[in-house]
């Protein structure tokens, strides 16, 4: 489970994606942005050190996908995924990551697309009583295909996307970036979101076998 502190941040995370987005060669804008949250969802790091994080925002004309990890020190050789820094009030100095770059979240993501590991359940402690969180987006697998869908899977992803390429033992995974909210469905085994006033399941990423 992610325990959620009620903590003061500094910057605030959309503040933060905010500063970011125009600098990511993958956003499709230019100019300063605002970032608007329409939800969240959460995986576990097994080791129980980085916090991984991915926000669904609406930054100018367009609904993005933004992973993030949160770490207590820098990630060595990732100085190019560095969002930046925030001070946490209750766990001190942030160092945030564009998770694309954490080997982590490439674990993290590679679960939740190919084995269909569930987003970890949140919750906050007050007075010394554990009271869990609703999810701000529901996660919809489309589940593993059989031996014959996977051979006559594409041999390369599907086009019109902009994404993110990682890779995961046999697996290509693709991380969608800017969201297509019309409908559109990707090759299985892939990830899809729902959230308050989206009606139709939105495709996050899918995994592709190598070779």
């Amino acid at each position: 489970m992610a325990r959620i502190y009620s903590a003061e941040l500094r910057p605030g995370k959309m503040e933060l994606i905010s500063q970011w987005l125009p600098k990511a060669s993958w956003f499709p804008e230019e100019g300063p942005v605002e970032a608007e949250s329409l939800g969240a969802y959460r995986f576990d790091d097994p080791a129980g050190q980085v916090g991984i994080e991915t926000h669904l925002v609406r930054a100018g004309s367009h609904t993005v996908q933004v992973p993030l990890t949160y770490r207590g020190e820098p990630l060595a050789g990732a100085d190019d995924f560095l969002v930046g820094t925030m001070e946490h009030s209750v766990l001190g100095r942030r160092w945030v990551y564009d998770a694309c770059g954490d080997p982590v979240y490439t674990q993290a993501i590679a679960a939740a697309v190919i084995d269909g590991v569930d987003q970890a359940p949140q919750y906050v402690e007050e007075d010394g009583v554990r009271r869990e969180l609703a999810p701000t987006v529901e996660l919809v697998g489309s589940g593993m295909p059989d031996g014959e869908e996977l051979v006559e899977a594409p041999d390369h992803e599907p086009g019109g996307w902009v994404t993110s390429t990682l890779r995961q033992g046999d697996w290509e995974l693709s991380v969608v970036r800017v969201l297509d909210l019309g409908g559109r469905a990707a090759p299985p085994p892939s990830l899809a979101g729902l959230w308050k006033g989206q009606r139709e399941p939105v495709v996050l990423g899918w995994a592709l076998p190598v070779g």
